[in-house]
């Protein structure tokens, strides 16, 4: 499940360290270029709230093969667009559907035993997050040897051994809800509005997750200046820093099985607001960086690991849709800690950027602690 979450969701980041040929094989402006990875991202935000539900209201095994041939379609077309256009429709395909790699936690939720289901979870949620991480590096390097298109029908050849696997190797499961897609979606109100746990969880992650949108954002603008003077190649090879982080979120699974979730998620906070204080305090240390990023990264995935656990305790019937409310929040936080980076960068340089990390960091720990907020109920009395 594991290489399943990490295959599925590698799909929407292949294209990033290839925009450069993209842009030559068109003859496009560089703005243009840059739509091709801006579409699969808003595809994938989509798909993380619209199709990840489904889990909930179908057979998850069915629902994973049915958005794996999908997908094997729509990296063929990637891999022969005649034109920016259908490279375009493509990717927007591309994002949604892959939100396959969602598919398979609230699938290993459910099958894992209760007291080791934090340590499940964190093992495939490491796979994911390695997919996400090391496809940018597998992109770049797969595109300099063979081409852009290539690496789409390479992928496409993955996809389908992973369909192939999962229907071998999965256990069918039975629909948790009943009712219409439609009635499925205003649910997603309905559950958010219910649960304090749930919203305290979404904002908790989603303060954590602005600081992957901070760093990763501004990283090669950094490197690129004095003292470092580095090209964009190091700044991919980062995300293996990055997955070296991501390893360690089974080990918080297990740590959240044994201390509570709450627990791991105060650890990871305070090991976000450590990194950028690390790299804010020693700016033109490679060293720190390095550091830096393997700390926060491992800080932002153990808050993850442990909100999954918390939310997808809540109603085991609704594990898609909660686990799907969980991401979604995570990628508004990151597009909004890329804006803030940004705007950080350009007004103080990379001690902005570092600040806006600890000050993320704090302000998640502080929000653990306190209470959920619970909407009140009014009942009729009885007459």
């Amino acid at each position: 499940m594991a290489i399943g979450a990490g295959v599925g969701v590698a799909n929407v980041y292949y294209v990033q360290p290839v925009i450069p040929l993209v842009r030559a094989a068109f003859g496009i402006t560089p703005e243009a270029a840059s739509l091709v990875p801006a579409v699969s991202q808003a595809g994938y935000a989509a798909g993380m709230l619209l199709l990840a539900p489904l889990g909930d209201l179908l057979d998850r095994k069915r629902l994973i093969l049915t958005k794996s041939a999908l997908l094997v379609v729509a990296l063929l077309t990637a891999a022969t667009a005649p034109a920016l256009s259908v490279l375009l429709a493509a990717s927007v395909a591309l994002g949604l559907l892959g939100s396959v790699g969602q598919d398979f936690i609230p699938l290993a939720a459910q099958h894992a035993p209760q007291e080791r289901r934090g340590h499940t979870i964190g093992l495939v949620t490491t796979g994911l997050l390695c997919g996400i991480l090391l496809s940018r590096t597998i992109g770049g390097i797969v595109g300099d040897l063979l081409g852009w298109r290539a690496m789409f029908g390479i992928a496409a050849a993955m996809v389908t051994l992973l369909a192939l696997a999962v229907w071998r190797l999965l256990p069918h499961q039975s629909a948790t809800a009943t009712g219409t897609y439609v009635g499925l979606l205003r649910s997603l109100a309905t559950l958010t509005c219910r649960h304090a746990m749930l919203r305290k969880a979404l904002a908790t992650q989603a303060l954590l997750a602005t600081t992957l949108g901070a760093f990763w954002s501004t990283l090669a603008l950094m490197l690129a200046e004095p003292p470092f003077q580095l090209g964009a190649g190091v700044a991919g090879a980062f995300g293996l820093a990055g997955a070296a982080g991501a390893f360690g979120a089974p080990l918080f699974g297990g740590f959240a099985d044994r201390s509570g979730p709450l627990t791991a998620i105060r650890v990871g906070c305070q090991l976000v607001a450590g990194a950028f204080a690390i790299m804010l305090m020693l700016p033109h240390s490679f060293a720190a960086l390095i550091a830096g990023a393997i700390l926060f990264d491992l800080g932002v995935m153990a808050g993850l690991v442990s909100h999954q656990t918390i939310v997808t305790a809540i109603d085991p019937d609704a594990r898609s849709r909660l686990n799907g409310l969980l991401m979604t929040a995570a990628m508004i936080g990151m597009s909004i800690g890329a804006v803030v980076g940004g705007w950080a960068w350009s007004r103080h340089g990379w001690t902005g950027v570092c600040l806006t990390g600890t000050i993320a960091g704090l302000l998640a720990l502080l929000h653990s602690f306190l209470p959920p907020i619970i909407r009140p109920v009014f009942k009729e009395s009885a007459s």
